[in-house]
């Protein structure tokens, strides 16, 4: 993904995939919204206990919200075999938009990457933008590093650092990233028109019940920053390395606590 080999001007690809009417895209949307806000504000009180500890609570909501985003992963697959009744990559690859970036000129791949650089300039950049709305600090990932508690669990914690990765990885790669940009944005176009990316951005944003507070946040970044580079060059990993720039950060970040 980042070989910027020379841009080949080819013809532009058409692939069609279904188009899904607006009460399926509000399913699937739900499909996902749900299962996440069930997990972190019913299930893992339940597990954690009541007066449990910081690192206890922490661990808890870190292997929850992992569940849930495999589940992500696991419904947009479900979702795309029953469409195309086949997995085979060649059939994934066309049906999840998991293609080189291409324009309309038929350019496809090399320096279109570089677009990725910009838009990840600016989603880094939304993250210092404050909407008014604070994280309660038993649900904060940088509250967590920066406690004696979550230093202490972390420290040579390599297990835990896995399940962190795993986390990461399905929220920007596999799981959210697939479902909103891979597997819905390119089925949005009959039922919202020009403005499915809009629509899809808000969308990512509202799916944020397990953490409302960045609800504002998410709009902004699912819409301009991930929906619109995503529809604008036909390629879901637009969103897919933009949103991941910002979990390599917060690796590098946990990293840095194991080691230490």
């Amino acid at each position: 993904m980042s070989d910027l080999t020379p841009t080949v001007t080819i013809p532009v690809e058409l692939e069609e995939v279904k188009q899904y009417r607006p009460l399926s895209v509000l399913a699937v949307w739900a499909a996902a919204a749900v299962p996440m806000g069930v997990l972190a504000w019913v299930v893992v009180p339940a597990v954690a206990g009541q007066g449990a500890t910081v690192s206890r609570f922490a661990v808890t909501l870190i292997a929850a919200l992992t569940v849930g985003l495999v589940w992500q992963c696991v419904l947009a697959l479900s979702l795309v075999a029953f469409e195309q009744r086949s997995l085979r990559w060649a059939v994934v690859r066309d049906a999840l938009w998991l293609r080189a970036p291409s324009d309309p000129s038929g350019r496809r791949g090399g320096r279109l990457w570089l677009w990725t650089l910009a838009f990840g300039l600016g989603f880094m950049m939304l993250q210092f933008v404050p909407f008014g709305l604070s994280e309660p600090t038993d649900r904060s990932l940088g509250e967590f590093l920066n406690s004696p508690g979550g230093q202490e669990t972390l420290h040579g914690n390599w297990g835990l650092f896995a399940l962190v990765c795993a986390m990461m990885l399905f929220n920007t790669v596999a799981g959210e990233e697939l479902l909103f940009r891979g597997l819905l944005l390119p089925r949005m176009r009959g039922a919202f028109g020009r403005a499915d990316w809009v629509v899809n951005g808000v969308l990512t944003g509202l799916y944020h019940l397990h953490q409302p507070w960045s609800i504002p946040g998410a709009t902004v970044a699912g819409t301009f920053l991930l929906a619109y580079p995503t529809r604008r060059f036909r390629s879901a990993w637009m969103g897919i390395a933009v949103h991941s720039m910002q979990s390599v950060f917060f690796a590098a970040l946990v990293f840095m606590v194991v080691i230490r």
